[in-house]
């Protein structure tokens, strides 16, 4: 059963926490990425997050439906089916779904995952993000309430945002005036918030000087600190059991030793999308060039069917794929952490 039930995402979770090491949570788009971060995560032995985000599952559900929800679905599926063959826990997460299109994206995904609760069948997702980190803070929370409670009866986890991560993902690009760093007093109104909601499990995406996109090493300036700050303030409230289990979003650019601090102060889940698109890229790309003459007709010649059969590149970009995920497990301390016994 390597799609982990709710008992065993909890265990995942908790683990993750105590022992300071965190998933990596790729966002994939199609069977054959979702089949990388299988590949990659297999090979580390390591746990971990396969999500799609409101843009990913419009992709997948094809250029003529460009229906979010469905795409997730047929994602999850596949994932559902696939994983079994492979030795390890993996978690099924919904990235970024903003207010504006909860009732396209999140919601109709818990009314599945009720629906196949009723017919006695698992749940298709693990967890859900509510992304209302544009809002205000009441704002956010009112509605983020309210999903944690129905989240809660159907054994999902919620995952929220407050602050802002920069830079631009799936279109939704952050504004310039925005608040990009999550302050003791934004997390102790969660923690109110939330340990009113008995029993409920949660993520918390708090940010640091976060930035969606692409940098080099070094080039986007993070304050891990500041989760350290958020923590302390939480503990002293609350008790050290209101500790939040910490999501990293936008860390592309990051150093190895930052995203290490930011493990140490209690991130259990590091998003990871920029990175690995590029590796699946770049490996196509590669075939591409190598094999011109091959994938083009060129010059009125019938070209090569080996090289521009889409299985023949496509299988490269898997393979490029899994290998970003293997480095993004080693530097999230998860290698060897799988809590599949077989």
């Amino acid at each position: 059963m390597p799609v982990a039930d709710y008992k065993t995402y909890c265990k995942m979770i908790d683990r993750a926490k105590e022992k300071h090491f965190a998933y990596p949570a790729i966002n994939v788009t199609s069977l054959t990425t979702a089949n990388a971060v299988l590949k990659g995560l297999a090979e580390s032995k390591s746990d971990g997050i396969i999500q799609v985000s409101t843009g990913g599952g419009a992709f997948a559900s094809g250029s003529s439906v460009k229906n979010m929800a469905l795409g997730a679905i047929s994602i999850a599926d596949h994932v559902h089916r696939v994983a079994d063959h492979y030795p390890i826990y993996v978690a099924l997460h919904t990235d970024h779904c903003q207010a504006d299109v909860l009732d396209r994206f999140v919601i109709p995904l818990i009314d599945e995952t009720e629906r196949r609760r009723a017919a006695s069948r698992p749940n298709l997702f693990n967890s859900h993000m509510f992304d209302g980190s544009a809002l205000p803070l009441k704002e956010n929370l009112d509605i983020s309430v309210k999903l944690l409670e129905r989240c809660h009866k159907n054994e999902l986890i919620l995952e929220i945002e407050a602050g802002v991560v920069g830079g631009e993902e799936d279109g939704v690009k952050a504004e310039a005036s925005a608040k990009l760093y999550t302050t003791p007093e934004d997390t102790l109104e969660v923690a109110r918030r939330f340990t009113a909601v008995k029993g409920a499990r949660y993520l918390l995406a708090a940010t640091f000087g976060n930035v969606h996109g692409v940098y080099k090493p070094g080039h986007v300036k993070l304050k891990p600190s500041i989760l350290k700050d958020c923590q302390d303030a939480v503990e002293k409230a609350y008790g050290k059991e209101a500790r939040f289990a910490l999501v990293f979003h936008g860390g592309s650019g990051s150093t190895l030793q930052e995203i290490r601090e930011a493990v140490d102060y209690g991130v259990v889940k590091m998003n990871i999308d920029t990175d690995t698109q590029y590796a699946f890229t770049r490996a196509i790309a590669h075939h591409m060039l190598k094999n011109y003459d091959g994938v083009l007709k060129v010059d009125g010649e019938v070209g090569n069917k080996k090289n521009y059969d889409p299985r023949s590149y496509l299988a490269s970009g898997e393979a490029s794929m899994a290998e970003r995920v293997k480095e993004a497990v080693r530097d999230l301390r998860g290698e060897g952490t799988t809590l599949f016994k077989g």
